[in-house]
């Protein structure tokens, strides 16, 4: 019996691997924060797409292209919630990557590259789970759940994400217990363009400091209101401290984190009937969103 040949040789499959890391390189920086280093890669021309988790609160930040040259960065705007802040270079020769929306299975191939000093640094591994939206734990909207097999180096979050044949699908970053989730296209690109035009990412703001509280009854859980903003959309609606919130838009209140979560872009400007327990008797009040103001 004659033995199967083999259609590619290691070397050349070798060369094909590395062929993928080498054009995606290009458009793939170095991030340098007053403590952190990570990465990013071009969005834009002059725009700089990296990871919000790896960047710290104070200090400059600095770029370093793809061959060394280092530049200095100005922040445009950052969203915590779904880890994307954008920066903004002088200048940049590089390419920008072209993100695409195109689905990846469980099991395929995928690449993390990253960039270390302007050299750049990969891993390979597999894609290990995809799934549908979800809400990230400070409440962004993230468009697709997808998860890879691979070990990534810190300085490699803000990364892209590529496929097998070497398409950007979206930004690596760390999850919970370092696991490796990414960023998708979608939802770099929505977050990218809001803060190019305004800076932030609108959130909603009820103006109330609350806590999680036992309601007597059949009720449950529910959120007591600790403090009340006087110039919040709480006390416009008529909010008192003391009130304990049982049902939001008619449904039961699962603790603060879940509320708090429900505040999104399109949340700004709403209205919501909240249905509380004052002094033990029903309450309920129509309560108008505003935007989170800065803090």
């Amino acid at each position: 019996m004659s033995k199967p040949t083999l259609a590619i040789s290691p070397q050349q499959l070798s060369d094909a691997l590395a062929g993928i890391v080498d054009r995606a390189s290009s458009s793939v920086v170095a991030v340098h924060s007053a403590r952190s280093r990570s990465s990013g890669f071009v969005w834009r021309q002059g725009l700089i797409v990296t990871a919000d988790e790896a960047l710290d609160d104070e200090g400059g930040i600095t770029v370093v292209l793809p061959g060394g040259e280092t530049l200095a960065a100005n922040l445009v705007g950052r969203d915590p919630t779904t880890d994307v802040a954008l920066l903004l270079v002088d200048r940049t020769n590089s390419p920008s990557v072209t993100l695409e929306s195109a689905s990846v299975p469980a099991g395929a191939l995928a690449w993390a590259v990253g960039s270390v000093q302007g050299a750049p640094i990969a891993a390979f591994g597999t894609v290990s789970f995809v799934g549908g939206a979800w809400r990230s734990f400070r409440g962004g909207e993230i468009d697709a759940r997808i998860e890879l097999d691979l070990s990534l180096r810190r300085a490699g979050e803000g990364g892209v994400a590529l496929d097998a044949s070497g398409r950007a699908f979206g930004m690596v970053v760390f999850g919970p217990r370092r696991r490796v989730l990414v960023i998708p296209a979608a939802t770099i690109e929505r977050v990218a363009a809001t803060l190019e035009t305004h800076g932030k990412v609108p959130r909603g703001y009820l103006g109330l400091g609350l806590q999680p509280t036992k309601v007597d009854g059949d009720d449950g859980l529910g959120v007591m209101v600790m403090s009340v903003d006087p110039k919040g959309p709480g006390a416009a609606a008529g909010v008192r401290q003391g009130d304990v919130i049982i049902k939001w838009n008619d449904q039961p209140i699962q603790g603060v984190r879940m509320l708090l979560r429900t505040l999104g872009p399109a949340t700004v400007g709403s209205t919501v009937k909240l249905a509380l327990r004052r002094g033990g008797e029903p309450v309920e009040v129509h309560l108008t969103l505003s935007e989170r103001p800065e803090t």
